[in-house]
């Protein structure tokens, strides 16, 4: 049992800094305002919530935030949506896993945790990023640089709705597909079977 605990603690602690680094490599997408940025960090924190369980996943989240605290240049705002964003897509993944342990309860999971960070991102924008980013920023600024894209969008809730919803639920989808690729190849020396 302690040496059990001991394995999912380092395990979660060596996907924590595989996330942390991941985050640094973020890049633009075409399809969206430069100051949104693509990465996968949350890779790690879906393997850690499917390996060892959703509080895994969550650490794993929470850690390369505070690691990314260091390097900031949203002060801290932009990392506490990120956590926000990234617990709620992988532990409802990890929580329908562990009930439903086979790759369609890993899909439906995955597919529920995508969709739940999609929708919470329009909330945690609306309600706690962008008001903050608003005292550096003008939002007219802002919704601009969203109708450089699509001039159609005229408010605040119309950009997060046409772009960032779908935006968060596709790099959602992203690291699904790359877990249902690797996991079961990473898996047996995750939980130490092989």
């Amino acid at each position: 049992m302690k040496n059990g605990n001991i394995r999912k603690l380092t395990v979660t602690a060596m996907l924590a800094a595989m996330s942390s680094v991941l985050m640094f490599f973020s890049f633009s997408v075409p399809f969206m305002p430069s100051f949104i940025k693509m990465d996968f960090s949350e890779l790690p924190a879906l393997i850690a919530s499917f390996a060892i369980g959703p509080l895994s996943g969550a650490a794993v989240c929470l850690v390369k935030n505070l690691v990314n605290l260091f390097f900031t240049t949203t002060g801290g705002i932009g990392e506490l949506s990120n956590f926000l964003l990234g617990v709620f897509f992988v532990v409802p993944a990890g929580i329908i896993y562990k009930i439903k342990k086979d790759r369609l309860g890993a899909f439906i999971g995955s597919i529920v945790g995508a969709a739940a960070m999609a929708g919470l991102s329009v909330a945690s924008n609306y309600f706690i990023v962008y008001p903050i980013y608003t005292k550096f920023m003008p939002l007219e600024a802002i919704i601009e640089a969203y109708q450089a894209i699509f001039s159609g969008v005229t408010s605040l809730l119309d950009c997060l709705i046409i772009f960032n919803m779908p935006y968060t639920f596709l790099k959602g989808l992203c690291s699904v597909a790359i877990t249902f690729l690797i996991y079961k190849h990473i898996s047996p020396i995750i939980k130490g079977t092989r």
